[in-house]
């Protein structure tokens, strides 16, 4: 898991820009798992947005729920696989009333058995003011347990703001460089 990338920062960070260009600097096969649904007009806005950037060059599939498998049948030795992201997930799963803790391990144990790169893109929702009701709150906490698990098993963890790129985990063997 030395070659998989967490990409963590707040919304307009540059977060998924900057996987973008790791996975196409990589030279292998890019591979997009799409977690959002366009569920209003800004948000289908957004994701014509992300499809256009990246252009035709790459596979995109949607995985707005079953993230776990859909990861373990693209993450071949010649590809690259971005998965973005994890926040749009946790909602997902959250709204579908699934087990946030299984559906958890389950995408951990993709992680580890990725036979190519993984780069996952996630939100940091936990610097601000706690939430004033129960739901964001539960949701803050679900998704800062999920970003902890998710760093944890990967080799190496930047952070995004304004743009800039802070690795707050280094790799030891990076075969994605940065």
């Amino acid at each position: 898991m030395e070659n998989h990338v967490l990409v963590i920062g707040g919304q307009r960070s540059g977060k998924s820009r900057f996987a973008e260009e790791l996975v196409v600097k990589s030279g292998r096969r890019p591979v997009y798992i799409a977690t959002a649904t366009a569920g209003d007009d800004e948000m289908a806005a957004r994701i014509d947005m992300h499809r256009q950037r990246r252009g035709s060059g790459w596979t995109t599939l949607e995985a707005p729920l079953d993230l776990p498998a859909t990861l373990g049948d693209t993450a071949t030795a010649d590809a690259v696989v971005l998965v973005d992201c994890l926040t749009l997930w946790l909602s997902n799963l959250m709204a579908a009333e699934r087990d946030v803790g299984g559906e958890t391990d389950a995408l951990v144990a993709a992680l580890t058995a990725a036979a190519g790169p993984v780069v996952v893109v996630t939100n940091e929702v936990g610097a601000g003011i706690i939430p004033d009701n129960p739901l964001a709150r539960i949701y803050a906490d679900a998704l800062g347990t999920l970003n902890q698990r998710v760093a944890a098993a990967v080799g190496r963890v930047v952070f995004m703001a304004a743009g800039q790129p802070l690795v707050i985990k280094p790799s030891s063997t990076p075969e994605i460089s940065l």
